[in-house]
């Protein structure tokens, strides 16, 4: 696995004839947080996009997988436009280059999975907690491994794709040997992570 934070520019020789996949951590821009979460973000994606546009002279992007979306085409790109603009302007952008968006999660197995977490986040027994985080797990395995499917099964051999995801969860797949994974993380995504630690426990 390749950090792109600290690699400027991989050899091309060494990853000939392999997918690849540029990974990144979806930050949330979350609307009732103080400006200076809104400041912090906003410069991680704006390093995400450089960082993109550098690999994209390398390896284009042809498949761009995209966490939460389960729709395809303009239906697709209204929902990030109104939920998240800085990731619907780099994803248009790799559109209007030729990539191609790929709905990346099942409607129904979101939709378990999401209430499975909700409730966890309101469970105050450790009895609850337990038999919650059972059902949460098995709806959790069955959304990876969706997701694990429809990436291996949309991008073809020597194929470059992008992947907007949370970075615990893209964490937990693990993707087959012939499929290379570049974690585009800036320096700037450690800062936003240290923000929420010290200001949300």
């Amino acid at each position: 696995m390749n950090e792109l934070g600290k690699i400027e520019k991989p050899s091309v020789d060494s990853f000939s004839q392999k997918r690849k996949i540029y990974c990144v951590p979806n930050v949330v821009p979350f609307s009732d947080l103080p400006e200076e979460y809104t400041n912090l973000a906003n410069k991680y994606w704006e390093d995400v996009n450089k960082q993109l546009n550098k690999l994209n002279v390398i390896w284009q992007v042809k498949k761009i997988f995209c966490e939460n979306i389960f729709v395809e085409g303009k239906e697709a790109l209204d929902i990030l436009e109104k939920t998240h603009k800085k990731v619907f302007e780099i994803i248009y952008s790799k559109i209007q280059e030729g990539a191609s968006l790929i709905p990346l999660d099942n409607k129904d197995l979101l939709g378990i999975f999401v209430d499975w977490r909700n409730c966890l986040s309101v469970v105050r027994t450790p009895e609850v907690f337990k038999e919650v985080y059972h059902f949460y797990s098995l709806a959790l395995d069955k959304r990876l491994n969706y997701i694990k499917e429809t990436i291996e099964k949309n991008l073809s051999s020597d194929e470059a794709s992008l992947l907007v995801m949370e970075d615990e969860m893209r964490a937990k797949i693990q993707f087959n040997p012939d499929i290379e994974v570049f974690l585009v993380r800036p320096p700037s995504y450690d800062d936003v992570i240290k923000w929420l630690r010290d200001n949300l426990r």
